[in-house]
């Protein structure tokens, strides 16, 4: 894009006292006083856009493969929204670096209003919190499968390996202290570690293909009807969801520029591709239509798996804090937004409110991760909600530049692009959301699940 800064007159933020300090590396409070706050590289920040991509979604990737009609299919599909997720990431920190903000409802705000603000705040909350809760039951599923392999069966009668107890104990213990600091950019080293997790996973499963013994089902080649090539894509849309993580990051960036941060996304993308795309591939090969909806549940139970499961666990509990953030501040600017608090009340309770919300959100969502016992069809919604996140909100940020562009120089070529491109944004979003949403709520409707099931977990 060849805008400049002067297309955008409004682009001062008239409620920035917070952000500020997010966005530059000098952070100034309202005695005037000033102190710098270095920011992290562009290769660090890999580590996080890595860590909020790659999560358990990757051990899904096999069994949409399957569902989608084999791996050809659904490598066109993946690559065909690849462009999308893409051109998204850097339309989403062109406008930031702009607009001058620090997180994706700021640059919804600075572009499409207020109105539009708080309807992506609400979005952004719902999606981080909903995530939230199904990693809290994906490490309970962890550290049930590894008990189970370590200790036997009848692990669930001791009180001290009972679900609910490893759940509540882990996860404040290593969770949250890392959900408190005011920057995402402190998650970068508790990122790298989750990053080996998955490399180790992606690893394994390459290996096992190789190494044998393979003995898979039927390996499908074609869908069955056209709507089965839809399947794939609220697992691809979660697992590649990043985009509400990345504003952030970009505003922590120690040299803020849009050149520096697309080295951060094409680093991160082709580490996410390469991860998803192998060990869908090779588990799908592996196993065949035998696979498991969890990839590793199909492998036999040998300490190299063992190892992967502690490893994605691991990987859950880094990637958790860099959600709570970003939910914390859509709900943070929703609060403000209805108190209608001044800057300098802004300024002076941050910390409190900071506190008071991180803890609010860690044990509600702790708490309903205890008692929910299924997420399967919560991930096809939040997969369908991604697609808003990566396709529609961007499509109008986009649109609205196109708007703009139209009014500053005049260029009806470029406007007529911006226009076209943002449209197919927008219907291509609603589209996914729509059909995701319906094959969801049809799969409920045919399997039986809307009347109450007793939980699946392995203590019960």
């Amino acid at each position: 894009m060849s805008l400049r800064h002067q297309d955008y007159p409004d682009s001062s933020f008239e409620d920035s006292n917070e952000r500020f300090g997010l966005i530059n590396e000098v952070q100034v409070d309202f005695a005037g006083r000033a102190r710098v706050q270095k920011g992290t590289s562009w290769y660090g920040a890999v580590f996080i856009v890595v860590n909020a991509a790659l999560g358990a979604g990757l051990l899904e990737f096999p069994y949409a493969y399957d569902g989608a009609g084999g791996v050809l299919v659904a490598v066109i599909v993946q690559a065909v929204l690849m462009v999308f997720i893409i051109g998204a990431l850097l339309l989403l920190t062109y406008c930031s670096d702009v607009k001058q903000s620090a997180t994706y409802q700021d640059v919804i705000h600075a572009l499409c209003g207020k109105n539009a603000q708080r309807a992506c705040s609400v979005c952004v909350s719902v999606y981080c919190f909903g995530t939230c809760i199904t990693f809290f039951i994906i490490i309970g599923d962890q550290w049930d499968r590894f008990l189970t392999y370590a200790h036997g069966p009848d692990f669930c009668h001791y009180w001290y390996m009972n679900r609910t107890f490893t759940i509540i104990v882990t996860s404040t213990v290593l969770v949250l202290p890392l959900c408190f600091p005011k920057r995402i950019d402190f998650l970068k080293y508790a990122s790298a570690l989750g990053v080996l997790g998955v490399v180790y996973v992606v690893f394994l499963v390459s290996i096992k293909y190789f190494v044998g013994p393979v003995n898979p089902g039927p390996i499908r080649t074609s869908p069955r009807s056209w709507t089965d090539v839809f399947i794939v894509v609220p697992t691809i849309c979660f697992g590649y969801q990043c985009h509400v993580s990345v504003i952030p990051v970009y505003s922590c960036l120690e040299k803020r520029t849009v050149k520096e941060f697309t080295k951060t996304i094409s680093v991160a993308m082709a580490i996410c591709i390469m991860a998803y795309t192998f060990t869908a591939i090779f588990g799908y090969w592996t196993f065949g239509s035998k696979v498991s909806q969890d990839v590793l549940v199909s492998y036999k139970p040998d300490p190299e798996v063992l190892v992967a499961i502690i490893m994605i666990a691991a990987k859950i509990y880094t990637t958790y804090p860099i959600l709570l953030f970003c939910g914390r501040a859509a709900a943070e600017s929703l609060w403000i937004d209805l108190r209608k608090l001044p800057p300098e009340t802004i300024a002076s309770q941050e910390r409190t409110r900071r506190i008071v919300q991180t803890l609010i959100w860690f044990v509600t969502s702790l708490a309903l991760a205890v008692i929910i016992p299924n997420i399967a069809d919560v991930i096809s919604l939040l997969g369908g909600m991604a697609a808003v996140f990566i396709l529609v909100f961007p499509g109008m940020c986009l649109l609205k530049v196109a708007q703009e562009v139209s009014t500053s120089d005049g260029s009806r070529h470029k406007y007529r692009l911006f226009l076209a491109t943002s449209i197919l944004f927008i219907v291509l979003g609603m589209f996914i959301l729509g059909v995701v949403t319906t094959q969801a709520i049809m799969h409920d409707i045919n399997s039986g699940t809307t009347t109450p099931s007793k939980p699946k977990n392995i203590c019960n």
